[in-house]
């Protein structure tokens, strides 16, 4: 468990399932995130989701649930891990949009990074966001993340197309 000032990222448990299951069907949330165009989620494939992973243990990741006074706020983790060049991708959603624009999601990114370098090891963490998403922007930078790349037009999102950052930062720009 890691714990911050006002958020703790913890283990996924299958009580968080429900609300998981509202925030994926959510189709602010699921805009805000970018990706593939939203699509409905059942709760009968999250839970046999969680029941395959829970079996088979997961060693490409490392996700947490985002708890914010006691409650299931989201999820983040680092994914696609790279041994030889010890870097992973970030991923992170606030699925619970009373917590969205108060230095949540800042903080949970902070505590995940700080595991990635200080825990994992990693030298470098990288994520890709789009363009039109500029709190997460601002808070990625807040987080000593910069813009390393842009992919004009890559992504279908909401009726357009839309650019997508590339974001990343270095153990050594943190350790700085």
């Amino acid at each position: 468990m890691l714990v911050g000032e006002r958020v703790t990222l913890r283990g996924l448990r299958r009580d968080d399932l429900e609300p998981l299951w509202r925030f994926n069907n959510d189709l602010d949330v699921e805009l805000a995130g970018g990706g593939d165009p939203p699509m409905p989620q059942s709760i009968q494939r999250l839970e046999a989701d969680f029941d395959r992973q829970a079996a088979e243990g997961d060693r490409d990741g490392a996700w947490f649930a985002i708890e914010i006074d006691g409650a299931f706020a989201g999820q983040c983790g680092l994914f696609d891990f790279n041994e030889t060049a010890r870097t992973a991708q970030l991923g992170i959603v606030i699925g619970d949009k009373r917590y969205w624009g108060q230095g949540y999601g800042r903080e949970a990114v902070n505590l995940l990074v700080d595991y990635a370098f200080r825990y994992r090891n990693f030298r470098r963490v990288w994520l890709w966001v789009h363009a039109d998403n500029e709190r997460a922007i601002r808070a990625y930078r807040a987080c000593g993340f910069a813009e390393e790349g842009r992919l004009r037009e890559h992504m279908y999102s909401n009726g357009r197309y839309v650019d997508v950052v590339y974001m990343g930062v270095l153990h050594s720009d943190r350790a700085a």
